[in-house]
């Protein structure tokens, strides 16, 4: 079950949503999550994938590639927004169950935001 942490971006101050653990949206619709989260990069570059597995498994690949994709693929969009210039925008205890989830450093909780 994906866990939804607050992203703040340093500099202006938009405030995203990121999520980290399995994907059960990403599981169910494929690459559909990253478009609606506007990352369409990932949202191109998977699509192509999956209809490249497909085609050449005759669909069987679709489901394994699929099932691999929903345990990647929150922890790779929060990675992403973190270089992006976001940070963790959390209560301070949300913060640190994120940075350890998402393998960086946890911020310090007295430090101010």
């Amino acid at each position: 079950m994906a866990t939804r942490i607050v992203m703040k971006h340093k500099e202006t101050g938009i405030l995203k949503n990121g999520y980290y653990g399995f994907s059960w949206t990403t599981l169910l619709f494929g690459f559909f999550p990253a478009l609606f989260r506007a990352d369409f990069l990932t949202f191109i570059g998977s699509f192509v994938i999956l209809v490249i597995i497909g085609l050449c498994t005759y669909g069987i690949g679709l489901l394994l590639v699929s099932l691999i994709w929903a345990f990647m693929y929150n922890k790779y969009y929060c990675r992403k927004l973190l270089e992006k210039g976001y940070v963790l925008a959390g209560a301070p205890n949300e913060n640190i169950l994120a940075a350890s989830a998402l393998g960086i450093i946890p911020p310090d909780p007295r430090s101010p935001r």
